[in-house]
């Protein structure tokens, strides 16, 4: 399992915020560790964890040390993409209705799928990605 990528950190100004938002958007699954401002997150099965290989990862959320990130900024870290399963429209017009907010609006890519990105309530980027484009049809298919 060398050199892969294994764990994800998202930082909230407000955690339960964040930790509402994620739950109800992909139904992910939030554990704090003790009094600490950091929790779990299970992504669901077929994650990767330290005595098993998978197919995904499980992360962390943990409070913010400094401002949200102001809008219109360029990406400070990283930001994570999520498998989905069906449409992106969907869970992207999920998303907004969570509070999130565009970043990239989904769009077809050849050969990969509907790619599309959301600003978090806290102003993290995320992007959403599934093999069926827009017309239905499976991108690897073709």
């Amino acid at each position: 399992m060398a050199n892969l990528v294994v764990h994800f950190e998202i930082h909230a100004s407000e955690p339960q915020r964040l930790i509402d938002f994620y739950g109800q958007l992909l139904g992910w699954s939030f554990t704090q560790f003790g009094d600490m401002p950091y929790w779990s997150i299970e992504t669901g099965e077929g994650a990767i964890t330290m005595d098993a290989p998978g197919r995904g990862i499980n992360g962390g959320l943990t409070q913010r040390r400094g401002p949200a990130p102001e809008r219109g900024a360029p990406v400070n870290g990283a930001n994570f993409v999520i498998g989905i399963e069906g449409s992106v429209d969907e869970v992207f017009a999920k998303g907004l209705e969570l509070g999130a907010s565009e970043a990239v609006a989904p769009e077809d890519m050849q050969g990969v799928g509907r790619v599309g990105y959301l600003l978090d309530p806290d102003g993290n980027v995320f992007g959403l990605i599934s093999s069926l484009l827009s017309d239905g049809t499976d991108a690897m298919a073709r």
